[in-house]
Order: C-alpha cells, then structure tokens, then sequence
C-alpha cells in the first residue's frame, strides 16, 4: 500500500493527549496518529504545545497561555465550553493556514478532524489545488467537505436527510472509530455493579440508568463530566449510587474492566458511542438505546442488549450475565483495533488518490488482491 502525508488539525480547545479522554474528538485525533504513524505514513501534527502524539512532525498552535485565556473553567467538572469565534479557535486558523502552507506538498491529505471548526483554514488550503482535504471522523452536525468519513451508517443517513440528499455520494464512506486495544484491560471476573461513563446529561439516558438499577436494588457508579444534581434535578443522590466525577486514564480503566455492565441510553441519533466499543474491550457487555450506530455494533444479546422501553430494560439487566465476556472482547478487538480500521482507512485514502489520475474514479488497481475493507467480523 502507497504511504500518504497527512495534515492532521487537532481540537483547539483540547490538548492532544490520553488526559483529554472526555473528548471523543480530541481522542480520534490522538488514535489516528498514532494508528496511521505505526502503519508507515507520514503524519503532521498541528495543535497544543503540550501534545503527546505520535507523529513525524508536531507544530505548536495553541499554547497554555492561550487555553488559559480563553478557557478559565475547570474541563474535567464542566463541559467544555467554546466557541469558533473565541481566541483560540480564531489563533488555530490563521496560524494554521501558515504552517500547513510552509509544509504542504503536492498531493498531500489535510484532515478536517473537526468540521467547520477548520473551514477557514481548509478553504485557504483549497485555494493551493495541491491537496485532498477531507473530514475524517464525522459525528457532528456541520459537515462542509466534498470528501466525508462518518463514523455510522446511521449517522451519514442522518446526515443526509438534514442536507436533503437524495443521491449519495461515492466518495461519502463510513469507517467505524478505532481504539488502542492496549488500552483497556479484558476480565471476565466482574464486580456487583453497572456502570455509566460519559457526558452526565440526560440526553445520554443516565437518569433511566438510575431508575432501572433501583428498581432492581443494583449499584450504579457513574463517571464523566456534569453536575449530576444540576442537570438531572437531584438534591441528593439515590443511595445506590456513586458518582465519581471525571475518570483519568487508570481510574477509567478499571471502571470498565470492572462493571457488570455499561448502560448508554442516548435519547437521540447517536452518531457512535465509543464509550461502548471501550467497555467492550474490556469484556464488559452494554445496554444501549435501539436507535443510531448501536443498532450497527451492539448485536443483541451477543455484545448486549438493545432496548425500547423500561420492562426491556429490567430484563437486559437482569440478563446481562447471560453475555459472554470473551465474545465481547473479540469482536471488538476483531472491529475496531488499529489494525483493522486502519486498513479501513488506506482503503479511502487509496480512492480518494485516484483522483489525481485522469481516470479518477474508473481506475482500476492492478495489485488488488482483495476487497476486504468492509468486512465485519461477527463472533
């Protein structure tokens, strides 16, 4: 497989690193470098200058003084809290467009890892006609790119929907996120608890997850960032429960490795949910809402338990011994590894370079000796 350049445009807002493990974007960033980078291509990092990625080349946009301008709010008790128009993100496009103009060569991939975040930098990019940009991890509303990777089905056809598309576009795809399975650590010896990890918010389910573990006298230990008596209405918690705050690294690990099983409820489209692909690596099963990318991945009572409504709920809980840990964790690691998604991804890219040839979408790669990059490997 040809080796690619790629222009990597990290989260303004975030430091690309392990620590920002709230931020599923600042992640995908951290993990396609790194993925890409061990599979032999050339990655230009742009972002923090404390970021701790894996690459050929780092250029620093964003500094502690500008985060600390900008940002005076504790990220790991809030949400994040941006805006495309603030300092930061005003920074990253005009220096970025300098620095990625000084290193850009022809034909060269620059990746839009944040959608319209980067529209102004990627648009003075454009103007070169040297190189493909493209949104490599699409899970967000504000798509502007003539190239697009989702991460779901579920999410492209939403997507589609709202842009009124009728026609698809051949050069729209979907590659599943991808994770370091070094990561996580597998047990099929579980604790007496469920676990919610994540935004706490109830647009993700988290108060359902409370009401089924007590109905069932469960414990539930829920992590992420929120105020959980804000934005559930809470005076005091329900005693069943252990809210831990934001989970680093190790403290996530184990959480996941731990659970009995993971509940992620999403009351809306939800576009992946990696969350659930970690817990799985862990060979912890998940109950996910019926809807979105989990109807893609959570297959019913294989990896989990997809639910409609509360007596669903009560049983898959009830049920979740029934899942079989080591299932788990193979179909995950089978999935989403580096080594698999990666080859998922070398795949597009591969389309996407024909472009350059006159033949552009009929041309045909005499070296082909299989069509394996959609294959989903079931347990």
């Amino acid at each position: 497989m040809k080796k690619y350049r790629f222009h990597v445009l990290g989260i303004p807002h975030t430091i690309t690193s392990k620590e920002y493990n709230a931020c599923a974007f600042t992640q995908k960033v951290l993990k396609f470098c790194q993925m890409m980078s061990e599979r032999g291509h050339y990655i230009i990092h742009y972002g923090h200058e404390k970021s701790r990625v894996k690459c050929n080349e780092h250029v620093t946009i964003i500094t502690s003084q500008d985060l600390e301008r900008t940002y005076p709010n504790n990220w790991k008790k809030d949400f994040f809290k941006f805006n495309t128009d603030d300092y930061c993100y005003k920074k990253f496009s005009s220096l970025g467009i300098i620095e990625v103009k000084k290193r850009l060569n022809d034909r060269d991939f620059v990746l839009a890892f944040f959608g319209l975040a980067h529209k102004k930098l990627t648009d003075e990019i454009k103007k070169e006609q040297r190189a493909i940009i493209l949104e490599p991890g699409i899970g967000y509303k504000g798509v502007y790119c003539d190239f697009r990777v989702y991460e779901s089905y579920a999410w492209m056809h939403y997507i589609m929907g709202i842009e009124k598309l009728s026609n698809p576009n051949w050069f729209h795809v979907v590659i599943p996120n991808y994770f370091d399975i070094n990561d996580f650590t597998f047990s099929s010896d579980k604790k007496d608890y469920f676990l919610y990890l994540g935004r706490i918010s109830k647009c993700k389910g988290v108060d359902i997850a409370i009401q089924v573990t007590q109905h069932l006298d469960e414990k539930l230990v829920i992590a992420g960032q929120g105020d959980i008596y804000k934005e559930l209405g809470y005076s005091k918690l329900p005693k069943h429960v252990t809210c831990v705050g934001y989970a680093d690294i190790e403290q996530r690990r184990e959480l996941m490795r731990d659970a009995k099983g993971l509940f992620l409820l999403s009351n809306y489209v939800e576009p992946f949910g990696g969350v659930c692909i970690e817990s799985l690596l862990s060979g912890t099963p998940i109950i996910t809402s019926d809807w979105g990318a989990f109807t893609e991945f959570n297959i019913h009572s294989v990896t989990g338990y997809r639910v409609r409504n509360f007596d669903h709920l009560i049983w898959a809980a009830k049920n979740i011994s029934n899942i079989d840990p080591v299932k788990c964790r193979k179909y995950a690691e089978e999935n989403f590894s580096f080594e698999k998604v990666g080859q998922m991804y070398e795949e597009y890219f591969h389309h996407l370079y024909t472009l350059w040839d006159k033949k552009g979408w009929y041309s045909i790669d005499k070296n082909r000796t299989s069509l394996d990059w959609l294959t989903r490997n079931a347990p």
